[in-house]
């Protein structure tokens, strides 16, 4: 995890509120992709960020659902190829980088997003926290 500045300096910009339900993360996955294909971002380099977004939803979903809220997606792109992903949710809870075993079922997410990722981390909000991650494509 990295404390330095998540921002990019978007040239595109992308934001959606999802419900707290299982179904939502490949809605979210769906959605960020029309994001990137309107921005011209191409299958690869896309894939990287949906991953992220897809990972980042899955954590909000188990971890940080509140029954009644909703958890935010947001993607920017900028003109030097960064991409912002922000996942917010309503739980302070902080996420933890687990070291998961071969046998394990879970606990992958974090890892992944802090292999693909140049930076990520979490930033708290009045209420609950935001997952951000930068990936230079």
């Amino acid at each position: 995890m990295n404390a330095e500045s998540h921002d990019v300096n978007p040239l595109h910009g992308w934001k959606q509120r999802f419900t707290s339900v299982p179904s939502s993360v490949p809605r979210a996955r769906r959605a960020a992709h029309a994001a990137l294909g309107a921005w011209g971002l191409d299958r690869g380099s896309g894939g990287l960020v949906l991953l992220v977004v897809s990972e980042l939803a899955t954590n909000a979903v188990r971890h940080g659902r509140v029954p009644g809220r909703y958890f935010d997606v947001r993607i920017a792109y900028d003109a030097e190829k960064m991409v912002g992903v922000e996942v917010s949710d309503p739980r302070e809870d902080r996420p933890l980088l687990a070291d998961a075993t071969p046998d394990d079922e879970s606990g992958r997410g974090l890892a992944i997003v802090d292999a693909l990722a140049e930076a990520w981390g979490i930033r708290e909000r009045v209420v609950g926290k935001t997952v951000w991650a930068r990936i230079r494509l």
